[in-house]
């Protein structure tokens, strides 16, 4: 990695390439092939040309295809708020890396929720970009009309540097409090009270109010980004089927659902897209931000039976392309932090951060 000096660290997933380094997004049937790669993905030279450095990569699900931050090849990277629960994937090593102090700033990608949820289940920030925003060449693929790049840092400061480092010039825009969130009620997910009450604790703390925006459509939007996730990644990742002996069983099993995706549900599902699109920008045409919760349940047991959707309130902004920040909140009665998402206008990352620093400043 990159020698001493006194730039920022910067820790990169090893879904992003780092000339030198092989990049094998976490699973031997990547890695058995992987050359080093040529050159920095553009998102990391540009941070190298500001005077970053390199750490190190960082751990993550196999192929970026799972939410919980379970990998049996690579290991589980410790969540530092509660080693027993998962530490949120598919990021893990990128939100752990900056939550244990080991890396200033780290570049996650963020598919259905990669960036958001480890950020929320270890208690940092975590900025999903948005689409298109940010140059995926260089990037493992998995569903490319979903993927992103983004940031994370234990605050807020350390996501907008990041934002600087991959595109320089970024620069926050000013925002004062008074404005009226919206505040997302989504239809058909059980939120763990606690985290709810969590997030509007946290508006009426940093002085905004807000007003309730049940969305009834959240189901099918969901549903949409579950589709995309299986048909692209399917096309993206079928060719490696053939070495099934190099994944892990229920890894193969996602990419052979992802078969089952025909062109008609393809169809049905990018229609659904622009108009959960066409829906959250009618909505942010009356807001400034929108809030809702990042994840609807504590992070779970490693090991424990209980299901957990870790996805259901972040993968519908991957539909849309909107930018969401996720921000640890304090929880009433439960050491682990609730986490508050805002979601922005397309392009509108400068507003996110300043929306959320206002926040992060009130909670201090």
């Amino acid at each position: 990695m990159d020698a001493p000096g006194d730039g920022p660290r910067l820790a990169v997933k090893d879904a992003i390439d780092v000339a030198g380094v092989p990049t094998t997004a976490a699973c031997p049937v990547i890695g058995d092939r992987a050359e080093p790669a040529a050159v920095d993905a553009p998102c990391v030279a540009a941070a190298r040309a500001q005077g970053a450095r390199i750490v190190g990569k960082t751990n993550l699900t196999e192929l970026c295809r799972a939410a919980d931050g379970i990998n049996p090849w690579t290991g589980v990277p410790v969540n530092p708020v509660d080693p027993e629960r998962v530490p949120g994937g598919s990021s893990s090593g990128s939100a752990v890396a900056v939550a244990n102090g080991e890396a200033d700033v780290a570049l996650g990608t963020d598919t259905g929720g990669s960036v958001r949820i480890p950020a929320a289940c270890c208690g940092v920030v975590g900025l999903k970009t948005t689409h298109g925003r940010v140059s995926l060449e260089g990037v493992f693929p998995f569903a490319p009309s979903l993927d992103t790049v983004g940031p994370l840092g234990p605050d807020v400061a350390a996501v907008a540097l990041g934002m600087r480092l991959i595109e320089p010039g970024f620069t926050s825009e000013p925002y004062g409090p008074g404005a009226v969130v919206g505040r997302l009620r989504p239809g058909g997910v059980a939120v763990d009270p606690v985290f709810d009450a969590a997030v509007d604790a946290a508006l009426r703390a940093a002085g905004l109010t807000f007003a309730d925006e049940p969305v009834d459509a959240w189901q099918e939007a969901l549903s949409a980004g579950n589709t995309l996730i299986l048909g692209e990644g399917h096309r993206e990742h079928r060719g490696l089927l053939a070495y099934p002996d190099r994944m892990s069983s229920r890894i193969r099993r996602r990419i052979e659902r992802g078969a089952s995706v025909t062109d008609g549900m393809f169809d049905e599902a990018y229609t659904t897209g622009v108009a959960t699109r066409d829906l959250f920008d009618k909505l942010l045409a009356r807001y400034p931000v929108l809030a809702l919760p990042t994840i609807s349940q504590p992070p779970p047991r490693i090991g424990g039976e209980r299901e957990v959707d870790l996805t259901e309130l972040t993968l519908p902004f991957n539909l849309s392309g909107h930018p969401a920040l996720a921000l640890p909140v304090p929880a009433a009665g439960t050491d682990l932090p609730a986490s508050l998402q805002l979601v922005g206008p397309a392009g509108g990352e400068e507003r996110l951060l300043a929306v959320g620093a206002m926040i992060e400043a009130a909670l201090r």
